[in-house]
C-alpha cells in the first residue's frame, strides 16, 4: 500500500490486532483488522456469526492505493474459541496468517529516531522501521465495569517511518474525550498535520472517547514538534 507514492511499512498503519484479557474460559477480545474492501462484508459474516459484535468499519487514512477499511469488533467466550474465530474470519481476505519473518533490524536506529524521542521527550519502540508510541492515558477507560487497558486501544498511537529526502511519515491516533478533540485538532493543522478521520472506535465506554486520525510528512524537527504540541493537549501519563 502507497499514500502519495511513499510505501507504507505493514508496522505505520497495516497491522491487525488483537487484544485479549479475562481467563481461559471466560474472555473479552477486542482489535482492529485492516481490509480492502471486497473483504470487509465477507469477514463480518464470519465475526457476526461466531457472535462478535462489529463496533465500527470507517478509514483511518486518505488517499493511500488501494483504499483500506479499518473493521473494530469485541467479542466474548473461551480465549482458544475466539482465536479460532478470528482466524477463520481472516481467512476470507488476503491477510497473511502464517507467522512472519524476522525482519532484520539495523544495528542502531537511523538518525531520525533519535531526533524524534529527543522532540517527544519519551522514548519509542523501533522495528521493522517504524518508531511506535502507544502512551496510555491518564485516566481508566471503562466498559460495562470492566477496565480497558491502554494496549486494548485506548492509548494514544503514534508511529513514524523514514520517507524521502530525510523526512519522516507519521499516522495513528489520538485517544481523546470531547473536550480534547478541537484542541489537539487545533495544534495538528497549525502545524501542517492532517486531520484524515474522527470516529468512535467502541459503543459504550466511559468516559466517551473519540479516535482522530491523521498523516504529515516532514522533517523529524517539524513533524515531532507538532505530535508534541498535541499530545500536550491531551490528559496522558
Amino acid at each position: 500500500m502507497s499514500v502519495h507514492g511513499l510505501a507504507i511499512k505493514p508496522g505505520l498503519a497495516l497491522g491487525s490486532w488483537a487484544a485479549f484479557s479475562g481467563t481461559d474460559d471466560s474472555a473479552v477480545v477486542m482489535g482492529d483488522l485492516v481490509l480492502v474492501e471486497d473483504e470487509v462484508n465477507p469477514v463480518m459474516d464470519k465475526l457476526k456469526s461466531a457472535g462478535f459484535e462489529i463496533t465500527g468499519i470507517h478509514n483511518h487514512l486518505a488517499d493511500e492505493t488501494p483504499h483500506v477499511m479499518y473493521m473494530h469488533y469485541m467479542g466474548h467466550g473461551p480465549a482458544a474459541q475466539l482465536a479460532t474465530s478470528l482466524r477463520t474470519a481472516l481467512s476470507a481476505s488476503k491477510t497473511p496468517l502464517e507467522k512472519p519473518a524476522a525482519a532484520e533490524e539495523p544495528p542502531s536506529p537511523p538518525a531520525w529516531v533519535d531526533a524524534l524521542e529527543k522532540k517527544l521527550g519519551r522514548k519509542g519502540a523501533f522495528k521493522g522501521g517504524v518508531l511506535a508510541y502507544g502512551i496510555a492515558r491518564s485516566n481508566q477507560v471503562t466498559m460495562d465495569g470492566m477496565i480497558i487497558a491502554p494496549v486494548a486501544g485506548v492509548a494514544e498511537a503514534v508511529n513514524f517511518q523514514a520517507a524521502d529526502s530525510g523526512n519522516v511519515a507519521t499516522t495513528g491516533d489520538f485517544v481523546l474525550t470531547a473536550a480534547e478533540v478541537n484542541p489537539v485538532l487545533s495544534e495538528l493543522r497549525s502545524h501542517s498535520i492532517a486531520v484524515t478521520a474522527l470516529h468512535s472506535h467502541m459503543l459504550v465506554e466511559e468516559p466517551r472517547l473519540f479516535f482522530m486520525h491523521f498523516w504529515a510528512v516532514g522533517s523529524p524537527e517539524s513533524v515531532g514538534a507538532g505530535i508534541d504540541a498535541a499530545l500536550k493537549r491531551v490528559a496522558v501519563k
